[in-house]
């Protein structure tokens, strides 16, 4: 069995290729192909939590192991297990926290590849932690970005994610106030832990990846910019129970697509698009996949 730190987990996984992968995992799962139970979550004392996520394919069976302690730090540790379906053969041990990091990122990519009015941006970035670097990172590679705006209720935490993307060549610029260039922007990428909302408006014509909210309790969007948009979840299943932008703005959830659903469809006309993402093991499974590919597992 193969155990892989976070930097060589992080090889493994070129947010393209994750992409397509996520969508032959997709393909497969509407074939019945995969199966990916909806994840498993014992509290634990202090408001911590053990989360478990399982997902199989003919070939490979994953589980993502997470611990959440809000009081330690790291708060979250992770790890994915790779096993051989047909065996239980253990085949390599994922790094968990980058994993849910670039599939995360892979499955925005995804969807805004499909459903962007203009995907080649402008980008705005608000939250400056791992997700908004790795949706940099993923929308750069993904669909050509290079321009792009950081937005973090701490400035220096902006600063510093400009200062990457700069590094990386991109034009950057850390913003102390979202309004002014709202209407400049043709991708937003939410990924904070806020609990209320932080983008209280939209563009006329944007794509939306909200991922930060995880609880029914938390809400990154304000209700009516998805009220208004056209909505777009990873999976109707976890977005039910967990998308707190989407339940707090009491949306018709016969008006919601899963990505499943859209990656058949045509593209949406000129409007705003939001794209809701809670997590699935469907995505860890995609980046097993891809992992294991990439080390020439047979």
């Amino acid at each position: 069995m193969r155990i892989l730190s976070a930097e060589e987990t992080a090889a493994l996984l070129a947010y393209t290729a994750l992409a397509e992968t996520t969508a032959q995992v997709l393909a497969d799962h509407a074939q019945g192909l995969v199966t990916a139970p909806e994840r498993l979550r014992v509290p634990l004392p202090g408001g911590a939590a053990l989360l478990l996520m399982p997902a199989a394919d003919p070939f490979l069976s994953v589980t993502k192991l997470v611990t959440v302690h809000p009081q330690q730090r790291p708060s979250v540790r992770a790890e994915v297990w790779v096993m051989r379906t047909a065996t239980g053969e253990r085949l390599a041990l994922l790094d968990g926290t980058v994993v849910t990091a670039r599939r995360t990122a892979a499955v925005s990519l995804l969807a805004a590849q499909t459903l962007a009015p203009s995907p080649a941006g402008p980008l705005l970035i608000i939250g400056a932690g791992t997700q908004g670097r790795s949706h940099l990172e993923a929308f750069q590679e993904g669909l050509g970005t290079q321009e792009v705006y950081v937005y973090s209720r701490t400035f220096e935490h902006a600063q510093a994610l400009a200062t990457y993307a700069r590094q990386r060549g991109m034009q950057a610029q850390a913003i102390r106030d979202l309004e002014p260039i709202l209407d400049e922007v043709s991708l937003i990428v939410c990924a904070t832990t806020s609990p209320t909302p932080v983008l209280l408006r939209a563009p006329s014509s944007a794509f939306i990846a909200a991922v930060g909210a995880y609880r029914p309790d938390m809400a990154e969007v304000a209700p009516e910019v998805v009220r208004r948009s056209r909505l777009y979840v990873d999976t109707l299943e976890g977005a039910r129970s967990e998308a707190g932008d989407l339940l707090q703005a009491g949306v018709d959830w016969d008006e919601v697509q899963a990505l499943e659903v859209a990656l058949h469809q045509s593209k949406p006309a000129s409007s705003t698009v939001l794209f809701k993402s809670v997590g699935h093991a469907l995505w860890d499974l995609a980046a097993a996949r891809l992992a294991v590919k990439s080390l020439g597992i047979q």
